[in-house]
């Protein structure tokens, strides 16, 4: 009886420990495979095959001056890095569409253009890119003002090109106002304003400029020259006249010949090429018109030296040793002969007055020189000597504007740093 309970109790725990070891396999199976392979394949697949842009817009290219349409869609940050847009035009919405631009999944954004597109944080979820021109039949075509294309966007990546069913259309135009321009607009008017406002000042009253030594020994070195019975030597720089440090020059000889036409002292001028030395004669004869000594002008006394650097430094300076200039005034732009001929004229014993804005000659004139005007000293040179309101209106309403710009770059680093109000900053930049 006993054997036959034993008998039964064992058939009966046979089918309940398979189906144990059953369930178990079940469970491990489960949890090794949390994901069916169908929705695996899916996911690959959709990743594979990104979507074209549906909300695309195009739009004329603002502030420009036309011939360009700009096109702006959303950015997708689950596409691959590798999947590129393709920019396609064509003349009809039915086509032919050509590609005309290819823009990275991950480049063009707008907030990369502040210029066109502004600040702002939400910029960095858009794309865009600017169409100029395209490849037509006969080449490269650019685009019409008034004439309308049409656009759509592709996308190409790893899995293949898939076309976009979205099809935009612009047309470019000339814009009148550039609006990326207005901070320059209001330096303008507000520089403009400060010299006109100080040239009226001038005009009324006088106005006081820092005194430049150098300036102010013009009149001991024309009047020593004219004590020993010896000439004035004018040096120019070797720039042309479209260069503004000849310009200045010119501008201060005018004041040396009238000067010397007023001391009765010999003047030579020596300038670097045919042009300097017409306009250098025109300028010495009309200072010595206005002095009232037109016959004591002679044209012969300026003239050209040579148009090559080192022979117009050898030429300058055999003029200092065999004539003996009591005074060398060098004035203009000058290279590597700047210690050629201040060196030679400080073994003479002449007085010598130098101006230049080429820092890098500027300590040769320093070290061998009685006196050097410094950079914009040189160009302050003009209405120090003169006095003549228009001159020091301007040359005051400059360092007014100078001294504005120091005051906001100051004020903008400190607020930059502090990042109270980075708007001024960005009102100097576009």
């Amino acid at each position: 009886m006993r054997a036959k309970n034993w008998l039964a109790a064992l058939v009966l725990a046979w089918p309940l420990a398979s189906a144990a070891e059953n369930a178990e396999q079940g469970v491990g199976a489960l949890l090794a495979d949390p994901m069916p392979p169908t929705e695996e394949q899916e996911l690959g697949e959709l990743l594979a095959h990104p979507m074209p842009p549906i909300k695309v817009q195009a739009f004329d290219t603002p502030n420009d001056g036309g011939g360009s349409i700009t096109l702006t869609w959303p950015r997708d940050r689950q596409i691959s890095e590798n999947a590129m847009y393709q920019v396609a035009i064509a003349d009809s919405p039915s086509g032919p569409f050509r590609v005309v631009a290819e823009v990275a999944a991950t480049g063009n954004l707008m907030s990369e253009a502040p210029a066109l597109f502004g600040r702002g944080a939400d910029l960095e979820n858009y794309h865009y890119v600017n169409v100029e021109e395209f490849a037509g039949a006969g080449g490269k075509t650019p685009l019409e003002d008034g004439k309308t294309y049409y656009f759509h966007i592709d996308v190409r990546s790893a899995g293949g090109a898939i076309r976009g069913k979205v099809i935009v259309n612009a047309e470019s135009k000339g814009n009148f106002f550039n609006n990326s321009k207005v901070n320059n607009l209001v330096l303008c008017l507000v520089f403009s304003g400060l010299i006109m406002g100080y040239i009226g000042i001038a005009r009324r009253r006088e106005l006081k400029i820092r005194r430049i030594a150098g300036l102010e020994a013009l009149d001991e070195a024309l009047g020593r020259a004219t004590e020993m019975g010896k000439p004035v030597l004018f040096i120019h720089g070797l720039r042309g006249m479209d260069s503004i440090p000849t310009i200045a020059a010119v501008n201060i000889l005018g004041r040396v010949a009238r000067r010397t036409a007023e001391y009765d002292t010999a003047l030579r001028v020596v300038a670097p090429d045919p042009v300097v030395m017409s306009v250098s004669q025109e300028t010495v004869k009309a200072s010595y018109v206005e002095a009232g000594r037109p016959d004591a002008f002679n044209p012969d006394h300026v003239f050209v030296a040579s148009t090559e650097q080192f022979s117009y430094a050898a030429a300058v300076e055999g003029i200092m040793v065999r004539d003996r200039p009591a005074a060398h005034i060098m004035m203009g732009y000058f290279y590597a002969e700047s210690l050629l001929l201040a060196e030679t004229g400080s073994t003479t014993g002449a007085i010598q007055i130098a101006g230049t804005d080429a820092f890098t000659q500027l300590p040769f004139f320093v070290t061998t020189c009685d006196y050097t005007l410094l950079g914009e000293e040189l160009y302050a040179a003009s209405a120090y000597l003169s006095g003549e309101p228009r001159m020091l209106g301007s040359l005051k309403g400059q360092d007014a504007g100078k001294a504005i710009l120091l005051a906001v770059l100051v004020l903008g680093t400190l607020l930059a740093t502090l990042e109270w109000w980075p708007q001024l900053t960005h009102f100097f930049s576009p």
